[in-house]
């Protein structure tokens, strides 16, 4: 299932966080060789996580984390203005329909590749749902090159705004469109895009809070 969680919530469920930035640590440091901070609890956390951030947690059937993103809107700071502008040739994304997704994670409890495709699915259609809940026009972020034909594989086509690096160590920048149309098409691979459209009806603004 899908949980939409601010930061200032993130106290009610402390098994489902220990489990999210455990598994960022094992996809972003383990796997992926970021050079990034981990703390005392096995927890990786950065900058953007103190800022008021909206979670979209997927929750395995056990209560466990499955996988996990984290929404901001760009009105404020994000990675992409402050770490990848020249991505953008310098051109600063800011706009009140604009929010920027990062730290997409999935769990190395998803043993196949099917399972992580199900989470993947899931959290980008929750995305799709809260970003039309907000009356927002678009989603940015910043994402490895072999991710595109993950993305285009779901529907979730993004517009490539910028790109560095060759081959599969590249890095892009792209702008996704969040449209009743986006929704509909990404809904018809989603098992359960009728419980994310309800989780997101119920879904309040108040980032920053």
């Amino acid at each position: 299932m899908i949980r939409y969680v601010y930061a200032h919530e993130l106290h009610k469920y402390p098994s489902l966080v220990d489990g999210m930035f455990k598994d960022r640590t094992a996809q972003f440091r383990d796997r992926m060789k970021w050079d990034v901070s981990v703390d005392e609890n096995g927890w990786e956390r950065d900058q953007y996580d103190t800022l008021a951030p909206l979670y979209i947690i997927y929750e395995n059937a056990d209560g466990t984390h499955g996988g996990s993103g984290r929404l901001m809107p760009t009105t404020g700071r994000t990675m992409i203005g402050e770490h990848f502008s020249h991505l953008t040739d310098g051109v600063v994304i800011q706009s009140p329909t604009i929010w920027e997704i990062t730290r997409l994670c999935i769990a190395p409890t998803a043993t196949s590749r099917r399972e992580a495709m199900k989470i993947t699915s899931s959290l980008l259609l929750a995305g799709i749902d809260a970003g039309l809940r907000f009356g927002l026009e678009f989603y940015v972020g910043v994402f490895d090159a072999p991710m595109l034909r993950v993305y285009k594989g779901l529907d979730f086509t993004p517009d490539v705004m910028g790109r560095s690096g060759e081959d599969r160590r590249a890095i892009c920048a792209g702008l996704w469109p969040c449209t009743e149309e986006v929704r509909e098409n990404m809904a018809r691979k989603v098992e359960e895009h009728q419980d994310i459209a309800e989780a997101a009806a119920r879904l309040e603004f108040v980032v920053g809070a």
